[in-house]
């Protein structure tokens, strides 16, 4: 297994202030062009919403859970917080969401592993945070009170508590063996309609945009939050029948219409 630093490891600043693009992904991108790695494993979340064309990816595994939680040592709930607490996120789409439904509390930014992220709210450097809930129970950890929000409230990532294994695209055999072993096919039509409508925006993963998409008995639930320059807040709900990829991305495209409005 070959360990790699990416950009987002080293630069502790808040993800939408690095000049570089694919913050999570480009050094691994480039340990496969270079032959060092036969293929890379993301937290689907990270990967930008259009691969390079030389890339291909060859699974997504069945998701966890792709909620986000309140993380508090002191206050059982979001709505417990007082007026003025601090809510640590280091995610332009998180604030802008929390934001919307609790403006007089103040938020900032904090970096770090999720490990890091729970020291610090233990040391009371803040009131509360907002992690994935997907990343918690992989590892194991948490915080005193760890509620979660419903994805109504707060609409998860793209791809979020999906892991994405990604290939060269020349590597035909190796791409088949691991869809073969790790591919969820319901997870996979859900993070394509989420990834159709981040590419239809022409955003990345660090925009403030959520979609997150569901399919049950072979309808597809997606719901959708923009929040782009200083425009009021925009939210979405679309239902289609999906059986397809391609089925999925219209779906996808259209919620991108909606929350382009």
């Amino acid at each position: 297994m070959l360990g790699v630093t990416t950009t987002a490891d080293r630069d502790q600043r808040p993800i939408e202030r690095m000049d570089s693009v694919n913050v999570f992904v480009s050094e691994l991108e480039r340990a496969l062009r270079e032959g060092r790695a036969d293929y890379a494993v993301h937290s689907c979340k990270d990967l930008p919403s259009t691969l390079a064309p030389d890339m291909y990816l060859a699974a997504i595994g069945s998701r966890e859970d792709a909620r986000d939680a309140l993380c508090s040592e002191r206050f059982p709930t979001f709505a417990d917080l007082p007026a003025g607490s601090l809510v640590g996120t280091s995610s332009p789409r998180r604030r802008a969401q929390l934001e919307a439904l609790r403006p007089e509390l103040r938020y900032e930014s904090v970096r770090g592993n999720v490990e890091t992220r729970l020291r610090k709210l233990r040391d009371g450097e803040c009131d509360a945070i907002v992690l994935a809930m997907a990343g918690l129970r992989r590892l194991q950890i948490g915080a005193t009170y760890v509620v979660p929000f419903c994805p109504d409230d707060i609409v998860p990532a793209v791809g979020q508590g999906a892991i994405a294994v990604e290939t060269r695209a020349d590597d035909e055999t190796l791409a088949a063996e691991i869809c073969d072993a790790f591919e969820d096919p319901s997870t996979r039509l859900c993070v394509s309609c989420e990834r159709a409508a981040l590419a239809a925006m022409h955003a990345g993963c660090s925009a403030p945009i959520g979609v997150y998409a569901e399919l049950r008995d072979g309808l597809m639930s997606v719901c959708g939050f923009a929040k782009t320059q200083a425009t009021t807040p925009v939210r979405a709900l679309l239902e289609r029948n999906v059986s397809s990829i391609l089925e999925a991305q219209a779906l996808g495209q259209a919620m991108a219409a909606e929350l382009s409005q």
